[in-house]
């Protein structure tokens, strides 16, 4: 087991002549591959979760300074581990990197990378020619810069098939480019029908056809719109009661819609006073001890720190403008008045005890009010 036969065919392959760069080193020029278009090729050919690289060593070989100018050598070896159709093939490459700068920290950094990056690709070059064998060759040819792109340039070419088999080197296409190789199942040999993901979406939608339309599963949890308001706790009628926290956009509206109490500036912030109720995790005062303050002065009272001796410097009462604005957005219910019947009843019961009792009649009854209290104390009278 190893390689399928389309990676055995991009493997053999050269790289198209616009990835390959050339620079002068010394009086030779050399040309190279780009770090990114290396990775780029290994997660094509491999798979993006069929190879993987470790760097086992890394030093700094020379590291020098001269008038604020830094130098800087590093060598690194990586590993580069790929695995094809239960088969895993390991391959080492040494590589090194120099870096020049006025900045130690970037000079190393630079340095370092630029080793990785070299040993990469040495390791990589093992594998085949798309990521450069060819170029390590010392009878090699030099390869042409590549010119700059026309609008001409731009347009597809039609190019025939005898020409694709050719050696890519001098094409300006690749029949790979960006396309990655599908990778045959590692148990079964390679794939002829569809994949088990397409299989159990197929499976799904038939199931969902012969049973018809979906029905929603109720919640595991109650959620808060489920819940009747009858069956809620008030917990600020309990013995040992929680304060209220009454939340009311529409008032924080109101709210912001009144100057500044300290400067009377417009627009205004809706800034609620923390020292009106207990604090608590997450949660501010309810929304009636709200008053308005400028976003200067708001600020400025979150800075403070305490909040009443700010309030006391400025010489507000702040609870009680709060109570006000509260009225204004909230007014009470107006009380209904006596009707005339219930007047005149009230009338005729007034006239009736201011006249002399019948001795006749039964004898009242005396009601006393009740008394709610611990221990109410009896009047000697009642004894």
């Amino acid at each position: 087991m190893g390689f399928s036969v389309k990676q055995l065919s991009a493997l053999k392959r050269n790289p198209p002549a616009r990835f390959v760069r050339t620079r002068l080193s010394g009086n030779k020029e050399l040309c190279y591959l780009e770090g990114w278009y290396a990775v780029r090729e290994a997660n094509r050919i491999f798979g993006f979760d069929g190879w993987s690289r470790e760097t086992l060593e890394t030093r700094c070989v020379l590291a020098r300074e001269a008038r604020g100018h830094f130098l800087a050598i590093y060598i690194a070896r990586v590993r580069i581990t790929v695995k094809a159709r239960g088969a895993t093939i390991i391959r080492e490459g040494h590589g090194s990197g120099e870096g020049r700068g006025p900045s130690a920290a970037e000079v190393h950094d630079i340095a370092l990378k630029a080793a990785e990056t070299d040993a990469t690709k040495r390791a990589l070059a093992t594998f085949g020619r798309p990521f450069g064998l060819e170029l390590y060759r010392s009878d090699k040819v030099s390869l042409p810069h590549s010119p700059p792109l026309s609008p001409a340039a731009t347009t597809p070419v039609a190019v025939a098939p005898s020409t694709q088999t050719k050696d890519y080197i001098g094409s300006s296409l690749h029949p790979d480019d960006g396309t990655p190789i599908p990778r045959p199942s590692r148990y079964y040999g390679e794939r002829t029908g569809p994949s088990m993901l397409e299989t159990m979406r197929q499976d799904q939608q038939q199931l969902a056809a012969a049973k018809g339309p979906a029905t929603v599963a109720p919640p595991l949890a109650p959620n808060e719109s489920t819940i009747a308001p009858a069956n809620r706790v008030d917990k600020s009628q309990l013995a040992i009661a929680e304060p209220r926290r009454l939340r009311d956009k529409a008032h924080l509206k109101f709210v912001a819609t009144q100057p500044c109490l300290v400067c009377g500036r417009q627009p205004s912030d809706p800034h609620h006073l923390r020292f009106a109720q207990p604090r608590a995790i997450g949660m501010k005062v309810s929304d009636e001890f709200t008053v308005p303050l400028c976003r200067g002065h708001h600020r400025e009272l979150h800075r403070y720190g305490d909040e009443r001796v700010w309030w006391d410097r400025q010489k507000l009462e702040p609870l009680d403008v709060a109570a006000k604005l509260w009225r204004q957005s909230h007014p009470l219910p107006a009380i209904s008045q006596p009707s005339a019947s219930r007047g005149a009843a009230t009338v005729s019961a007034a006239a009736r005890q201011n006249e002399p009792p019948d001795p006749t009649t039964e004898r009242s009854v005396v009601t006393t009010p009740q008394n709610d209290e611990t221990k109410p104390i009896v009047p000697s009278a009642s004894r």
